[in-house]
């Protein structure tokens, strides 16, 4: 299993745009991984076409896209044509889907999902997300069941607050939008925030405790 703050693994494998170093893969940019149980599974199939038509939203935010399934690459190209019809997709498929036959990724990511199982009684993985900063370390990992589909834009919305976190210092509340006010972190004194932030308010609460101190989205 890997935590928060880890360097993420540098694994090598094959994908449907060929051998994939994940380092080299992802050079400077921020990336996400995410898994599925299999090919040829409905709610797969409207995810991969959901990331295929968002992709302009992910390369706007400096982000590479991969997807793990626990089948081959012949597999992953047959599927890619499902994908592209029910999804209504034309032309190139816009990110690679890596081979993961032996569940080898799906082991050393901590993806097995204990409760699904294939016909031939093979365990599946679950619907996992990981988000590698520029820096290769894990920022973010969610995990699903694999009968419950993931919401993209709710990931969009975390990368939105990840990349600002990672550079501004500020958090962003429950439900935070891109733009919307952002919460001084506790860390920053007093007198610093006045310097820092010199349109954010502290707001009363009952305690007398000045530690709600919100913020417009720095730029």
């Amino acid at each position: 299993m890997i935590n928060l703050g880890d360097v993420f693994p540098n694994f090598s494998a094959d994908s449907t745009d060929g051998p994939i170093k994940l380092h080299s893969y992802l050079g400077d940019k921020w990336g996400i991984i995410f898994s599925h149980p299999s090919d040829y599974t409905p709610v797969c199939t409207t995810e991969l076409g959901t990331v295929a038509k968002m992709m302009p939203e992910f390369t706007k935010r400096n982000v590479k896209v991969m997807a793990i399934s626990c089948d081959s690459v012949e597999d992953h190209l047959g599927w890619i044509k499902d994908v592209q019809a029910y999804n209504n997709l034309t032309g190139d498929f816009p990110y690679p889907i890596i081979a993961d036959p032996d569940r080898d990724l799906a082991v050393t990511l901590g993806m097995i999902d204990p409760d699904e199982k294939t016909a031939s009684g093979m365990p599946l993985t679950c619907r996992a997300v990981f988000i590698v900063g520029p820096d290769k370390k894990l920022k973010l990992s969610i995990l699903y069941p694999a009968t419950t589909g993931r919401n993209f834009n709710e990931i969009l919305r975390v990368i939105d607050s990840l990349q600002l976190t990672s550079d501004k210092k500020v958090a962003t509340p429950s439900g935070w939008c891109n733009g919307d006010n952002c919460m001084v972190l506790p860390s920053i004194s007093p007198d610093e925030a006045k310097k820092m932030f010199p349109e954010h308010k502290v707001v009363q609460v009952p305690s007398g405790k000045e530690y709600i101190r919100t913020t417009p989205q720095p730029q």
